[in-house]
């Protein structure tokens, strides 16, 4: 059973009230809503590493080919770098891989393919542990998240599978659709809260910045441990949609001194380099916590996490590889390491 959150210990002032268990309700008959997922686990299931290795499949055979019978030449340094290159890793990633590479062949007097490996692991790993962080709840009453992304990169439905871990995990969640722009988004959100008894703060045609602190102001009344604030997918290139994400960032802070606490992007990860110019742009616009990359699931080539963590670390919470609750976990670099190069 893999822990997704660190609770961080807090001064023991005047005792919190529990928090009521929710009341079972009938299940709701609700829309048929795009890209909604099931929450039911199946009986039978692969193991986490299984899944991650199957998602990440296509860099990992480029990548272990090259390794096989090989000889320590500049012809294996060509390939290394052209397979990290068609592994979104990016020029600047692959070019710092390949340079320690070589000065530790060198240096360690590296003799067979094998060795050569394992150091690139080794390499790939240091590189990528700094975005590897605990994702903490507990320091504040409520936890305000907000969170972002483009379009199409499953923001919503992170979202949904966060909530419902987080309830496994003794939350309480109260969840703000404030993607007012796209219908298809606040009914999804609405179909999450009604499955799992969560409180959604929603207005048909509202404000976002508004829908967001009406949220908050709800969810300190209630005593609530975690408010997630959806928030309109969008480009990073639409600038005055951006603009208004900052309005929504200071808004959230007029409700609730220091909040937003964790600002997030959920990215796709077979976007390549553009999901690299996505943190960017909105880690330049927000300052960033911590990222969530989804769909690393049999077409994504993995490496962009290297690129991000030569260029913009933002750490990297939550990875998923599939459609179900239990294939969204915490990001570890060892385990992302060894479905790369294992």
């Amino acid at each position: 059973m893999f822990s997704f959150f660190k609770k961080k210990p807090v001064a023991p002032e005047a005792p919190a009230a529990p928090v009521a268990a929710p009341t079972p309700v009938a299940p709701a008959a609700v829309p048929d809503v795009p890209d909604l997922l099931p929450i039911e686990e199946p009986a039978q299931k692969q193991s986490w590493m299984s899944r991650l290795k199957a998602g990440l499949s296509k860099t990992s055979n480029n990548l272990s080919v090259l390794f096989v019978g090989a000889k320590i030449d500049d012809d294996l340094y060509d390939e290394l770098e052209a397979a990290l290159l068609m592994s979104d890793a990016g020029v600047d990633a692959t070019s710092y891989l390949l340079d320690a590479l070589k000065r530790k062949v060198k240096e360690d007097k590296l003799l067979d393919a094998a060795a050569v490996k394992a150091a690139l692991k080794q390499l790939l790993l240091e590189l990528l542990q700094p975005l590897e962080r605990p994702f903490e709840l507990g320091r504040h009453t409520p936890t305000v998240m907000m969170i972002s992304g483009v379009n199409g990169a499953g923001k919503t439905t992170t979202i949904g599978k966060l909530a419902k871990h987080m309830q496994t995990h003794g939350q309480s969640v109260l969840l703000a659709a404030g993607d007012t722009f796209r219908a298809a988004a606040r009914e999804q959100l609405m179909v999450w809260g009604q499955r799992n008894n969560i409180t959604v703060i929603s207005q048909a045609s509202g404000d976002p910045a508004a829908v967001s602190f009406d949220a908050v102001q709800s969810g300190k009344a209630k005593g609530v441990d975690v408010v997630m604030v959806d928030t309109a997918g969008r480009l990073p290139t639409q600038l005055h949609l951006m603009e208004e994400l900052k309005k929504v960032q200071r808004v959230i802070g007029k409700g609730m001194e220091g909040a937003p606490h964790e600002t997030l992007l959920v990215i796709d990860g077979n976007t390549g380099q553009n999901a690299l110019a996505q943190v960017k742009a909105f880690d330049d616009a927000l300052k960033l916590s911590g990222l969530v990359i989804t769909k690393l699931d049999g077409t994504a080539k993995g490496g962009v996490l290297a690129a991000i963590a030569r260029v913009r670390p933002v750490p990297v919470y939550f990875i998923g590889v599939g459609e179900k609750i239990e294939d969204l976990q915490p990001f570890v670099a060892a385990e992302f390491v060894e479905a790369l190069l294992g």
